[in-house]
């Protein structure tokens, strides 16, 4: 009689997670698979060629890199060092981002369940996959997407750990939430304001559990941070953030103006006395979570050092879906279709919308088709000269050998404190001999006159006959210069 009660009662309970499970698989894979379309077709950015420049050194070398530059960027390379042993191709290199992505859907989903319900959360999980931010950063291969999941598992874990607080368990899991999320990307660990929001209500007892998790979780971040610091200089170009940027928040949010908006106006109908509501508390978390980070890194960058960039900020993302998800479940039924069909009629089009970005420069620069236009009209005997070093690893990636002759080259890879290579400094000595000699540099054709290697191909008798025009703006120009013959025709 035990056996079948057992039975009995563990099959309700097995269908019920089923049910569950169900839905969350759906959600992602479709998210993974969403983020994932088109990642063949985008010529990688200059950022994403600094993670295949750091990543395919060695492990000593990796090491040396990130005592020089991007050292809080450690494990995502360490992890990133050993996903391409299998393969180097762009799709390859971007779809752990894609799965990333897949799992934030996940987690946004189940916590949107836990603070409302199953609708509230398959629809904020459909509201983080419409997003063209959330493919974009799901199709690059960078930190940004793992910050967000990390983020949301923190979240996740947090709501968890509160639900039963003398589960020593939970508590441990949120601590290990917390070190991840300060392992993706150091700044994610602002969302961690938030989670203050939440727990303060929840009184003494909660308190004094979340603060040691919270403070033994944040230790690698402390340490992450701690590196970041000390190469500061790595993010010098970062200018001093004005008070506009925090206009800029919704296209950072949303990937388009339009898309960002909408989102942000059909969030804030979470905040709205009508229906079933989240807790209180967590309302208010779920703002702290999306507002908090971007005026903390404001008021860091006035008071440390300039670091205000809004794709710092990509971790702020799953809450806006959230408070999405919880609005559009408290809505009449026929206003959520609508309301969701507006978020993607704003999400498809436009600059960065989801046509454009899985276009070949959706992402800015489009180094295939600056290399395609050196190789049809070089010659044999060209050179080639670039304005930045580390625009090399850009064009040995697509073109490897097919290209002119690279003089300027001082040795078979890149520097071991940076992403760039080591070159000679006498263009004119490099280039002698030469007729033609290929020109690449970062922005428009109006932007060689800021070019040094520009002014010493036109001192040593060059001039140029053709340019052209790769990516969108800035871009790059390719341009070839002819040396001029003596009599100056």
């Amino acid at each position: 009689m035990t056996i079948t009660g057992t039975r009995s009662a563990a099959a309700p309970a097995a269908r019920r997670t089923g049910r569950v499970l169900g839905p969350y698989a759906a959600v992602g894979i479709i998210a993974a698979a969403v983020a994932a379309v088109g990642s063949w077709t985008a010529s990688l950015s200059s950022d994403e060629l600094a993670t295949h420049s750091a990543v395919r050194r060695s492990a000593a070398g990796l090491w040396e890199l990130a005592q020089h530059i991007d050292g809080h960027f450690l494990p995502y390379y360490a992890f990133m060092h050993l996903w391409l042993e299998f393969g180097q191709a762009e799709w390859w290199m971007r779809l752990p981002s894609a799965l990333a992505t897949g799992a934030a859907a996940v987690l946004v989903a189940d916590l949107g369940r836990r603070l409302h319900s199953l609708p509230a959360g398959l629809l904020a999980a459909a509201v983080y996959t419409a997003l063209p931010s959330v493919s974009y950063q799901g199709q690059n291969a960078r930190s940004y997407a793992f910050a967000a999941a990390a983020a949301a598992l923190a979240a996740w874990a947090l709501h968890r750990a509160v639900e039963e607080p003398g589960r020593r368990r939970r508590w441990a899991g949120y601590a290990a939430a917390v070190a991840l999320l300060g392992s993706t990307q150091v700044f994610a660990l602002l969302t961690l304001s938030a989670h203050l929001i939440v727990a303060v209500p929840y009184g003494r007892s909660v308190l004094v559990r979340v603060l040691p998790a919270m403070g033994a979780g944040c230790v690698p971040g402390a340490v992450w941070l701690a590196v970041g610091f000390a190469e500061r200089h790595a993010v010098s170009w970062i200018r001093l953030p004005e008070p506009s940027v925090f206009l800029a928040l919704p296209k950072m949010v949303g990937g388009t103006p339009a898309a960002g908006w909408i989102l942000t106006g059909v969030a804030a109908l979470a905040l709205l006395p009508r229906g079933r509501r989240a807790p209180g508390n967590w309302t208010a978390g779920l703002v702290g979570w999306a507002l908090l980070p971007p005026a903390l890194l404001f008021a860091v960058s006035h008071l440390v050092a300039p670091v205000y960039v809004d794709r710092y900020l990509f971790a702020t993302v799953p809450a806006y879906a959230l408070l999405a998800g919880l609005a559009l479940a408290s809505l009449p039924r026929a206003a959520a279709p609508l309301a969701l069909a507006g978020l993607v009629a704003g999400a498809v089009p436009g600059h960065l919308g989801h046509l454009d970005l899985r276009g070949p420069d959706g992402r800015q620069e489009n180094f295939p088709r600056a290399v395609r236009i050196i190789e049809q009209g070089a010659r044999p005997g060209d050179a080639i000269v670039y304005g930045r070093s580390r625009m090399r690893e850009g064009f040995l990636y697509y073109g490897g050998r097919r290209l002119p002759d690279d003089v300027l080259l001082d040795g078979t890879g890149p520097l071991p404190d940076s992403f760039g290579y080591p070159e000679r400094d006498d263009v004119a000595a490099a280039t002698e001999g030469r007729q033609r000699v290929w020109v690449v540099w970062i922005g428009d054709t109006g932007a060689a006159a800021r070019v040094e290697r520009v002014d010493a191909l036109t001192g040593a008798g060059f001039a140029r006959v053709k340019a052209w025009h790769a990516g969108r703006v800035p871009g790059m120009t390719v341009a070839l210069y002819v040396r001029r013959s003596p009599s100056g025709g």
